[in-house]
């Protein structure tokens, strides 16, 4: 699959930049459309990824979409419900269609896919800088070790994640420090196997102003992280600023807290390391677009604040920017129009990030999942609404409204 870094060629129609999800979907969809493709990562693949590997609805949406639906489900771990676990340890379980996949797996395959479509995959190959001419991106540096390299191309699109670096040489940062920072690992413990069957999100008071997870990967091995889903905006690449909270002890806290999580390290066996990485929410923090280059996936926000779930939204986009440049390549829109028809598409994705980083304030006063999963356990009709929230049909934020909040008592 990898061709390698002296393979690259010296120009093709799209370069595509990271071929995580957002990437390779957008690899996969142009490729299938006929346009010469170039695809490269700083790594190698298969790599690892911290993510919490859930694929809730979107995902399963966009992995349809994509043709690859079928082969993920083949290696993916089904789950029937996520578990709300409130602080003073009331529980609700929430329905949907749901499975988890680590990404190492989920990645490959979406990767894969986009090769056999007829994309060309380099790497490792890290951007360095666009090539410009007369304000417009005709291509990009590309490096290895001490080699550089250039690509041509009609287009840019960049894909590369929460890390700034690529953004920034691009002249796209808005905001260099992350949204927020997760932390997770892998445990195998046979004996959770059955009493751990959900997607289990926690929330605490010792965790504020964040969550808890542990999520079942099958064949006995657990995902166990924490998120913290609010940082400043002088708090950069995971690292503790002044006043930040400390991830790693937010993440001995949810061993303490939380008695499945204690049980499932105590009786476990870690595999691989515990790691940890930046998190960009809400569509903020980077420009959507210049002359020749789009910005897609994580680089572009597309992580929900209050749950952390970005691997839905990064696929969209990525098949949203190449679909904008498809219609291009066809002579439908020329250049701006190409731009601004995406920047839009984006945009009206922008009120549903808005809602649920209102609904951000429950990792902030956990007090408040105590109530909602109270009166969940209580009404059949709020528990709908709330696998609403996992199928996209009713918005997170509407529970915090004076409205929302009536109604938590009188449904």
């Amino acid at each position: 699959m990898n061709l390698g870094f002296d393979a690259l060629p010296e120009a093709c129609d799209v370069l595509v930049v990271g071929a995580g999800p957002a990437g390779s979907a957008a690899a996969l969809t142009l490729a299938r459309a006929g346009l010469d493709v170039v695809l490269i990562d700083q790594h190698v693949f298969p790599r690892d990824k911290v993510c919490g590997d859930g694929l809730i609805p979107d995902a399963h949406q966009a992995l349809r979409e994509l043709g690859v639906y079928e082969e993920v489900m083949q290696r993916a771990h089904p789950v029937a419900h996520v578990a709300c676990v409130a602080p003073r340890g009331g529980r609700v379980n929430v329905s949907g269609e749901l499975a988890v996949l680590p990404r190492k797996v989920l990645d490959d395959i979406v990767c894969r896919a986009a090769v056999a479509a007829g994309a060309r995959m380099h790497a490792p190959a890290r951007f360095v800088s666009p090539i410009e001419a007369d304000g417009t991106v005709q291509g990009a540096r590309v490096q290895q070790g001490e080699r550089q390299r250039e690509v041509r191309a009609t287009w840019v699109l960049l894909a590369t994640g929460a890390v700034p670096q690529a953004l920034m040489a691009a002249g796209m940062a808005e905001r260099q420090a992350p949204s927020g920072v997760a932390l997770r690992g892998y445990i195998r413990n046979e004996a959770m196997v059955g009493r751990l069957d959900g997607l289990e999100i926690v929330w605490h008071r010792a965790l504020r102003p964040g969550y808890g997870w542990v999520f079942p990967c099958g064949g006995g091995v657990f995902n166990i992280g924490v998120g913290i889903s609010e940082m400043s905006a002088t708090g950069a690449g995971g690292r503790q600023g002044r006043g930040e909270p400390n991830l790693r002890q937010i993440y001995e806290r949810f061993t303490q807290v939380h008695a499945p999580a204690r049980e499932l390290l105590q009786g476990g066996v870690a595999v691989g390391e515990i790691k940890g990485a930046p998190l960009r929410f809400g569509l903020e923090g980077a420009r959507f677009s210049r002359p020749g280059l789009l910005v897609c996936g994580e680089a572009a926000g597309s992580t929900y604040a209050f749950t952390g779930e970005g691997i839905g939204k990064a696929l969209q986009t990525g098949i949203l920017a190449a679909r904008a440049v498809i219609e291009g390549q066809c002579g439908r829109s020329g250049e701006a129009q190409l731009r601004a028809a995406y920047e839009a598409q984006l945009q009206a994705l922008r009120p549903r990030f808005q809602m649920y980083q209102r609904a951000n304030l429950v990792n902030r006063q956990p007090w408040l999942a105590d109530l909602v999963v109270w009166r969940a356990g209580r009404s059949e009709r709020i528990r709908r609404r709330l696998s609403g929230l996992l199928d996209e049909t009713s918005h997170p934020g509407h529970l915090w409204t004076a409205r929302g909040v009536f109604k938590l008592f009188t449904e």
